[in-house]
């Protein structure tokens, strides 16, 4: 399944085009559960590289897919712990595209946000995704 070992590869393997990391951005910062959720991001990602992403995803556990309990037609795509520790890793991309690119102001205060509040927030953001993604209730 994967061409090497090397962490660097495995890694890029899994994140190495922009679509599979925005995707775990809506569903960290925008709260977006559901397929047609994900279409509407602004950057236009097609319904076929959405699906396989979404089944990559499953595939490798960073995600989950269960019966949306409200809606007997639709999925509901949650994040597990594993995914949940990308966190740090999608904070940082953020803080250095905030110091070397020309990123939208309002698009940036998340992540302003987060830095101001200091080195736990990083930690808090990850205990609300565990109550939303993985029902643990904090």
């Amino acid at each position: 399944m994967f061409r090497s070992g090397c962490p660097i590869n495995l890694g890029l393997e899994v994140f190495g085009d922009k679509w599979t990391l925005l995707i775990i951005r809506d569903m960290m910062f925008a709260g977006k559960r559901h397929f047609r959720e994900f279409l509407g991001s602004d950057e236009g990602i097609s319904t076929n590289i959405l699906a396989d992403r979404l089944a990559m995803l499953t595939r490798i556990g960073i995600i989950t897919r269960a019966d949306d309990p409200r809606h007997r037609l639709k999925a509901i795509y949650s994040l597990t712990e594993k995914g949940i520790e990308l966190l740090p890793v999608i904070a940082q991309i953020s803080r250095w595209s905030r110091s070397h690119m020309p990123v939208d102001p309002a698009l940036a205060a998340t992540g302003e946000a987060r830095d101001r509040a200091g080195p736990g927030a990083v930690e808090a953001q990850m205990d609300a995704l565990r109550a939303v993604h993985l029902n643990t209730g904090g």
